[in-house]
């Protein structure tokens, strides 16, 4: 085990991406607070973390409840002494064109991919401020980069939350603060797996396979921005398989 000495947050930490960032920060250090609803999964990482000589707490937590990042935060503070990195990672995929006028699927997404990062930062935030240092790291996507049909809502609640980190950065060049955009590509994880219209989702699954790299890549891309010292700052990346358009 290495020296990475941080105490990191994680939601969306059941499978995937959250998952492999989980395994990845705890095997270099770290100190992990797994959220999520599915808290058997949860459940099950947090003992194979300690088995492997990690430290790992869990919370079932859902973003689209406020009270429920602050319980996280709290979490990691009690049990740690302190929350140095929240990295909000849970987040939906629906995909529709937006003539299908899919109202519940699009709040879904504000809720989950937008509003659960903003319940993120208001928890966070004023720790982070009291600390005099802390690092947020939001799993943002390549749809807000290469805009294509049927992923109109979707990419727009990720083109929301990079333009809402961007501006965070930009109120907080006291040094107090850091910001990172992960933006990945076509990654082997559950996101299309709930697409309701059976041809989309089966192309999307496909697309995954054939495409998709491991989630295991993502996580070293965060443990990266998160291993910089201080007073740097990595905030914005982009990680897509070498195929990928």
């Amino acid at each position: 085990m290495t020296g990475l000495d941080k105490v990191v947050a994680i939601t969306g930490a059941s499978s995937g991406i959250g998952e492999a960032t989980a395994v990845e920060l705890a095997s270099r250090g770290a100190a992990v607070v797994l959220g999520a609803r599915r808290t058997d999964r949860l459940e099950v990482l947090a003992r194979k973390i300690r088995d492997d000589g990690g430290r790992a707490d869990l919370l079932d937590v859902d973003v689209t409840r406020r009270a429920d990042l602050e319980r996280l935060v709290t979490r990691a503070v009690d049990r740690f002494g302190r929350l140095d990195v929240l990295v909000a990672n849970a987040g939906v995929a629906r995909i529709a064109p937006v003539s299908d006028l899919d109202v519940d699927d699009w709040d879904a997404m504000i809720d989950v991919n937008l509003r659960g990062v903003l319940h993120g930062i208001a928890a966070a935030l004023p720790v982070f401020r009291a600390q005099g240092r802390g690092h947020f790291v939001t799993t943002v996507s390549t749809s807000g980069l290469k805009i294509v049909p049927a992923q109109a809502v979707y990419a727009g609640t990720k083109n929301a939350v990079r333009t809402l980190l961007e501006a965070l950065r930009q109120e907080s060049t006291d040094g107090v603060l850091r910001t990172t955009s992960i933006s990945p590509g076509f990654v082997r994880t559950e996101l299309v797996d709930h697409v309701e219209d059976p041809a989309q989702r089966e192309q999307a699954q496909q697309a995954m396979a054939a495409l998709g790299i491991g989630p295991d890549a993502v996580a070293r891309a965060i443990a990266f921005a998160i291993e910089q010292p201080d007073d740097v700052e990595i905030g914005d990346l982009t990680i897509r398989p070498t195929r990928q358009g």
